[in-house]
């Protein structure tokens, strides 16, 4: 099952997305990029699910997810949750990305070995 919430951008929509991209190609990081537009770290709310998923009855997932956020936004709906880590592949072209995530967003992280932790 895939609930699709329009939140693009972790929340700030598609123009500021951009607008971010550009930051952080000027050096910011995902993080500081939004911050600098005004904005949190993560702006997405997940209340939507709770009505989606009593609707089709389901209160058991397994979420497919290195965000902690999703885990706990969906286990405070009362929805028994089972995380199934997203394999990572750190490069230079995506490294200061992902470490923002987990240092900044509290991301688990996982290697494609199955190696949680740093990448």
């Amino acid at each position: 099952m895939l609930l699709y919430l329009r939140q693009e951008g972790r929340g700030i929509g598609l123009d500021n997305k951009i607008r971010a991209y550009a930051l952080q190609d000027a050096g910011l990081d995902t993080v500081s990029a939004n911050e600098a537009l005004g904005f949190a770290a993560d702006e997405r709310s997940y209340a939507m699910c709770r009505p989606m998923l009593r609707y089709l009855g389901v209160s058991n997932v397994r979420l497919m997810t290195n965000n902690p956020w999703k885990v706990a936004a969906l286990r405070n709906f009362g929805v028994t949750v089972t995380r199934v880590p997203i394999a990572s592949v750190r490069t230079s072209h995506n490294a200061k990305y992902l470490d923002a995530k987990r240092t900044k967003l509290g991301h688990l992280a996982t290697s494609p070995h199955g190696l949680s932790g740093a990448f």
